[in-house]
């Protein structure tokens, strides 16, 4: 077990294997059927998935590697640069990606991505409003990522060519829309949590 634990590929992999052996037990025990509810069901599970490793690495960004990053050494800072943020960004953005596309797909299976993405007007608001403001809150935050932080964060890593004054410019604007994206990620959390008490 240890030496599967020392590997990430091996560790997700038995992830993996456990909840399919799960579902595959609950999905027996339960006598569930393969319909729209199902459905719903599987594409909720992915949403939240994504949505864990999407503002999981939010945070990392903001309460761990932005304001460590003066306390290291210029030597060793490379090794964030060059290795760490390029491969934090590839699972942020493709997990941004995915929280919209599965929460959209949960959103029409459930018959409420016309009233949720008109916040709930003309239909009494409640459930409808609530979902509502997270999705566009979420959308707002996914833009962020693809249209600010990731092409900003490309020049201050150097993977895209910028003159050193340009570098300074893209970081400052990656670390606004990080901060923007990391002060709308609890009132979406809160809406879409509590819309789901709501009629």
């Amino acid at each position: 077990m240890v030496s599967i634990l020392q590997s990430l590929s091996k560790t997700i992999h038995l992830s993996i294997a456990i909840a399919i052996l799960l579902f595959v037990y609950l999905f027996f025990a339960g006598d569930l059927t393969i319909d729209q509810l199902f459905w719903s069901w599987l594409f909720r599970y992915l949403h939240v998935v994504s949505g864990v490793m999407w503002i999981g690495l939010l945070w990392y960004f903001n309460f761990v590697q932005i304001p460590s990053m003066p306390k290291i050494p210029d030597e060793q800072k490379p090794a964030i640069t060059k290795v760490i943020a390029p491969a934090v960004l590839f699972w942020f953005r493709w997990a941004a990606l995915s929280t919209i596309i599965t929460g959209l797909i949960v959103a029409y299976l459930n018959g409420y991505i016309h009233e949720a993405l008109a916040l709930g007007i003309g239909s009494g608001g409640g459930k409808s409003t609530a979902i509502g403001i997270g999705m566009w809150l979420g959308l707002i935050m996914a833009f962020n990522v693809w249209v600010i932080i990731w092409p900003n964060q490309k020049k201050v890593l150097g993977i895209v060519d910028a003159p050193p004054e340009e570098k300074a410019k893209s970081a400052k604007k990656a670390l606004i829309a990080s901060r923007t994206n990391t002060l709308l990620s609890l009132p979406m959390l809160l809406s879409m949590v509590m819309a789901q008490n709501l009629y």
